[in-house]
């Protein structure tokens, strides 16, 4: 298994990135000798990975590190890099190699604070690996701090150390980040790619894998768990039923509050499977005897990680929030293609029979105001206003629309 491999619709970016990594070696010569880099290398040292959501643009730039951490005997020969199954591989891809730090956002913005360590240690040498890799997962959530703390570290970054910075697009990330950063575009996978993926890697029967990726359209984590998970499709079902539902004020309320209940529920589900591992890995660190009980001067830490796990359970109820709007984005879409007869592949075939109803009822004009008043949410939401008022202004737009 190659690196490479999670990587789904991207072939041209995996070549690019596998050039890089064999250039990385010559890189790190010249680096040593205190020379020049060879000319035309394709080795640098900040990257900047974008991508519409679910594209995998975290995948791609884990991947990479872990080819800059390769250390298969095969590469001394002039093998590949990114073998998969070395240490230096096998570390990166787990999120365990010591050389390899991962920054994402708790909660809506990325902190000074979150930054500080990484930035420190990002002027430091790899204690084991080729490289210290430091890997931005979400880079258009970092505040002006720090930003500019990030700014600074990429401005004069040490010998051997590689950021690789990830955000939605390019205009997310800051002028003087990203002007010094390579950038590298992902597109949206390809539905048959994704449908293939699913059936070698999970197992998901062709037809179910079809339907998952077709549905997500091309959002690989997505139609992953909607192909594995039963609560996941209901929630989605109960998504696409909204437009049935709003012919009144109070059902357009309703509609809205019980919107906002399944995205708390499915942000209370991942939270709860990361908190409980989170917890239990740091009370052993810290020595907790048998039962629980903590060592002394440990509650400052322990009441550190609560905040921390609230602040991400927010942030995943907002995300979870905004999948779910995406679905409805994604039904009204097929509603107009439906209006218009444009023959565009209909995304939400298994509710065909509501899209057409929908369809019936309206005119493309009014499907235009109904998708306009979902990205009007999203974009509200993203302004940190309180998700039932934004959520209940769109069902109301949906139901006059």
């Amino acid at each position: 298994m190659a690196v490479w491999d999670d990587l789904v619709g991207q072939e041209r970016l995996a070549e690019q990135l596998t050039d890089a990594a064999r250039d990385a070696d010559a890189f790190v010569t010249a680096v040593e000798r205190g020379g020049d880099l060879p000319e035309a290398s394709r080795m640098t040292h900040a990257w900047l990975f974008t991508g519409p959501p679910g594209a995998g643009r975290v995948t791609a730039a884990r991947a990479f590190a872990a080819a800059l951490q390769c250390v298969s005997p095969d590469r001394a020969l002039g093998g590949v890099p990114g073998c998969g199954f070395c240490d230096g591989c096998h570390t990166a891809l787990a999120g365990t190699h010591a050389d390899i730090t991962a920054v994402a956002a708790v909660g809506s913005q990325i902190l000074a604070d979150d930054m500080r360590d990484t930035v420190r240690k990002s002027f430091t040498s790899p204690a084991n690996g080729r490289w210290q890799v430091i890997l931005v997962e979400d880079a258009e959530r970092l505040n002006e701090k720090s930003a500019n703390a990030v700014l600074k570290a990429v401005e004069e970054p040490a010998p051997r150390t590689v950021w690789l910075l990830c955000a939605p697009s390019i205009e997310d990330v800051l002028p003087t980040i990203r002007s010094r950063c390579r950038h590298l575009t992902l597109r949206t996978p390809p539905v048959a790619a994704v449908a293939d993926f699913l059936v070698r890697r999970d197992g998901i029967e062709p037809a179910a894998a079809d339907a998952a990726a077709r549905a997500t359209q091309g959002h690989v984590e997505r139609a992953r768990r909607l192909a594995t998970d039963g609560d996941a499709r209901a929630r989605r079902a109960a998504v696409l039923k909204l437009p049935l539902r709003v012919d009144d004020i109070g059902a357009a309320l309703k509609g809205a509050q019980e919107l906002i209940d399944a995205a708390a529920e499915d942000a209370k589900q991942v939270a709860e499977e990361i908190d409980t591992k989170e917890t239990e890995e740091l009370k052993a660190a810290l020595g907790a005897a048998q039962g629980g009980r903590m060592p002394r001067g440990t509650a400052g830490v322990m009441k550190e990680l609560e905040e921390r796990q609230k602040r991400r359970r927010t942030r995943t109820q907002r995300d979870s929030l905004d999948l779910a709007l995406g679905d409805l984005t994604g039904f009204y879409r097929d509603v107009l293609a439906l209006q218009l007869g444009s023959g565009v592949a209909i995304a939400n075939e298994d509710v065909r029979d509501a899209l057409e109803r929908v369809a019936r009822a309206s005119a493309p004009e009014r499907t235009l105001r109904r998708i306009e008043a979902v990205i009007a949410c999203r974009e509200a939401l993203e302004g940190n206003v309180a998700p039932l008022l934004a959520v209940e202004a769109m069902t109301m737009a949906l139901r006059a629309g």
